[in-house]
């Protein structure tokens, strides 16, 4: 007996429950609780964020960590045009540096939390402790303009791993005093109105099916993030999320991606959906072949002929 895709379909787009949407909630002031008892941060303008796919409400494997972002906006990492420095912008060089807030971070964790609950990670910290039914990871931020010519400027967040390098990104609005700049989950949600909700729908079945082909051994869906997931929705036409069945918009969507990443010219303006940053850039940790043998290979495993 053929299994019935619609009906497998219908039930992993669905929403995520009230449980897991408190859970994130639960999380994050927690977090807010031990950086409040912290006689060390209390004097620091911070902000405590659910960010990830909790955020983005496309969240589908139970016992997933909340993502907790912390960003300290008293201090911002800078992007300039080439030939300008802070001088032409009328920048102060910062006096507290990201390995600071993030020691200083990780001790409020550990003095709320206890050692044994805090773990110190390449680019964040995990938080388990049963008592207070916390799993997250707890990622430290500082604030990140992108200047131009004109002296506007674009925001997002930054951090700083253990190992080195810089990482920006842009999650979503979170200050009132960043320009009025849709970025990932401002995004998000507008395509989810275009399309009637089908948007993170999709999402949260090809995150479903990659986690099913992966535990099946489908090797091509073995390194294919939940987030590359979402994004290459995000690069699919609104139109093609307009059919009546979940299978038929799967189906729609799976031809677009399939189709538009055999060859790098049709998709090397795809980005992510913060909408700034490539979707195939080099810095990723996917490539263009990865993401079209794993939408071959979720072709073939639906049976889609």
């Amino acid at each position: 007996m053929s299994r019935d895709w619609e009906q497998e379909f219908r039930k992993w787009a669905q929403s995520p429950s009230d449980t897991e949407q408190q859970r994130c909630a639960n999380a994050v002031a927690a977090i807010k609780n031990a950086i409040d008892k912290s006689l060390t941060l209390k004097h620091r303008s911070l902000k405590v964020f659910a960010q990830g796919s909790f955020r983005n409400r496309v969240n589908v494997r139970k016992g997933s960590d909340v993502d907790v972002g912390v960003l300290c906006d008293g201090t911002f990492y800078t992007d300039y045009p080439a030939g300008k420095t802070h001088a032409d912008y009328g920048v102060t060089p910062a006096t507290y540096h990201y390995s600071q807030f993030k020691n200083e971070l990780g001790q409020a964790l550990v003095d709320h939390f206890g050692t044994a609950a805090v773990e110190r990670r390449n680019k964040a910290f995990g938080v388990h402790e049963s008592s207070y039914h916390v799993e997250a990871d707890v990622v430290p931020f500082f604030e990140h303009r992108e200047y131009n010519d004109t002296r506007a400027w674009r925001c997002g967040v930054s951090l700083v791993p253990d190992s080195g390098g810089r990482i920006d990104n842009y999650p979503e609005r979170l200050l009132s005093t960043w320009p009025n700049t849709p970025l990932h989950y401002e995004n998000g949600v507008s395509k989810n109105d275009a399309t009637s909700r089908a948007f993170k729908g999709v999402v949260r079945i090809l995150k479903t099916l990659t986690n099913e082909m992966a535990d099946a051994g489908v090797p091509a869906a073995s390194e294919i993030p939940g987030f590359l997931n979402e994004c290459l929705a995000w690069n699919v036409p609104d139109v093609h999320f307009k059919s009546s069945t979940w299978d038929a918009v799967v189906q729609a969507v799976l031809l677009h991606l399939w189709s538009n990443t055999k060859e790098d010219s049709t998709c090397s303006a795809w980005t992510e959906v913060d909408g700034v940053k490539y979707l195939f850039h080099s810095s990723q940790k996917w490539t263009r072949a990865q993401a079209n043998a794993f939408v071959l290979a979720a072709w073939s495993y639906v049976g889609i002929h």
